[in-house]
């Protein structure tokens, strides 16, 4: 019960790791805002949480909107009393290399899996001020270090993207640290959510992915959300700026 009487405003919640964090922070204690933009999605996740004896509240939102986050913190506020934590999960990618990349999916990819996290923490910051502090946990990938790339080409725009999150990471642990909230990002490797639309069970996929990794799984979003929980925790009081690897060992190579 690490985050009992604190309350985690989550984005992206309504699948995937934001699912999985949700539940995980809830069965310690937290009260949880499932934040997405499929508002049935944010329902349904909401309800698995106050089914499974914990507290929550949904709001359909979009993360480069302005007003939807604004209205999400006052339903969070309004519930339970204020926001001690942020994670900043939800994000997207499409499946395109340099030479057929449009402006269009460039901004897309760029607005929601960067922008948002400045326009989120923005907002929620204060709250989470206002509270006597907490933590933020920005969601990276190892493709911040790396590009990885099963064909002729990878995502560049997704790749500068999250390169971008690894550094907004340590410039608002800078900024937040004097407020008493810590910032760190976590970088996963290959987890099997769906994300990319990759079936990463196939024996394609299984070729690809087993020699580049130490531990011989794919990981879940419940690992994720374990390496989440603790960087929220107390037992991350000492750590800010950081970004932590949940790869199964993917950049050791």
């Amino acid at each position: 019960m690490r985050f009992d009487g604190k309350v985690a405003f989550i984005t992206g919640a309504g699948h995937g790791i934001g699912r999985a964090t949700a539940l995980r922070l809830a069965g310690e204690g937290a009260a949880v805002l499932i934040l997405d933009v499929d508002a049935g999605r944010a329902e349904t996740v909401a309800g698995e949480v106050t089914d499974a004896g914990g507290r929550a509240v949904a709001a359909p939102g979009d993360v480069r909107d302005r007003s939807t986050v604004t209205a999400a913190l006052t339903t969070a506020v309004d519930a339970f009393g204020s926001v001690t934590h942020l994670v900043n999960n939800a994000g997207l990618v499409t499946m395109h290399g340099l030479d057929e990349l449009t402006d269009e999916q460039w901004d897309l990819v760029m607005d929601v899996n960067l922008k948002g996290m400045f326009v989120v923490t923005q907002i929620v910051a204060p709250a989470i001020a206002r509270a006597g502090g907490g933590a933020v946990v920005n969601l990276s990938t190892v493709e911040s270090e790396i590009v990885v790339a099963s064909g002729p080409h990878c995502q560049p725009h997704y790749n500068a993207s999250k390169g971008g999150v690894k550094m907004l990471t340590k410039a608002l642990a800078h900024e937040l640290g004097p407020m008493n909230i810590r910032v760190n990002s976590v970088a996963p490797g290959v987890i099997d959510t769906g994300f990319s639309g990759a079936d990463l069970t196939s024996p394609e996929a299984t070729a690809f992915i087993r020699p580049r990794q130490v531990i011989e799984r794919l990981g879940t979003p419940e690992d994720v959300a374990a390496a989440i929980a603790f960087l929220l925790s107390d037992d991350a009081s000492f750590i800010t700026g950081t970004q932590l690897g949940v790869d199964g060992g993917w950049l050791v190579y």
